[in-house]
């Protein structure tokens, strides 16, 4: 065990059964960022940590092991090992699953889930005549890349015809509004990370 590990005692274990309940995650990721590959700890908690585990797969999927050690009341021990140095690279979805358009989908039906990250992304769906209505972006420039249906895509000064395949740039703050045809409308998004986005309406008259 790394001796950078502080949050370990000497016996490899982490208990966390005494900390309030807003420390114990960060505490366990922290611990865990500070093993070097094939080091591990060994996690006491008062419960079965399902929703811990569930967000060590979001983060760190292939790259950490996670054997339960005891299974007892108010005293679960699982043995977490860093397999890798860093997240590793994986398929997070096929697109050609998502694509199709559909009458009830509306909004974001895929999003990048991994907390640890420096972008942000989703698959956005619109149904047959859909629309987001005109508004300036937000401070960051935004690549969109149409997966099925078909629309519009409406600027200050054009109007752009959106097909499966094709790929756009939305510079920040740019206004724009989307209009779904017939089929429905799905896009994906990447930008940089932010925090909830606001549409800002102030400059832009709908359409």
């Amino acid at each position: 065990m790394t001796s950078e590990a502080t949050n370990v005692d000497e016996t490899g274990e982490l208990d966390v059964r005494g900390m309030r309940k807003p420390d114990k995650h960060p505490t366990i990721f922290a611990t865990y960022a500070k093993l070097g590959v094939g080091e591990a700890f060994v996690l006491v908690n008062d419960h079965d940590p399902k929703h811990l585990h569930d967000e060590f797969e979001a983060d760190h999927a292939g790259s950490f092991g996670w054997e339960y050690v005891n299974r007892e009341v108010r005293d679960w021990r699982i043995k977490i090992t860093k397999l890798a140095t860093t997240p590793l690279p994986r398929m997070l979805a096929d697109t050609s699953d998502l694509a199709p358009a559909t009458t009830d989908a509306t909004g974001a039906v895929w999003k990048l889930e991994a907390r640890e990250r420096d972008l942000d992304s989703n698959i956005v769906a619109l149904p047959p005549n859909g629309t987001i209505d005109t508004h300036a972006g937000p401070d960051l420039d935004v690549l969109v890349h149409v997966l099925a249906g078909n629309g519009n895509l409406v600027t200050e000064r054009s109007t752009i015809d959106l097909t499966p395949g094709v790929l756009l740039w939305l510079p920040r703050r740019s206004q724009r509004a989307f209009l779904a045809g017939d089929s429905g409308l799905r896009y994906l998004t990447v930008h940089q990370r932010r925090q909830a986005l606001v549409l800002d309406t102030s400059r832009a008259k709908a359409r």
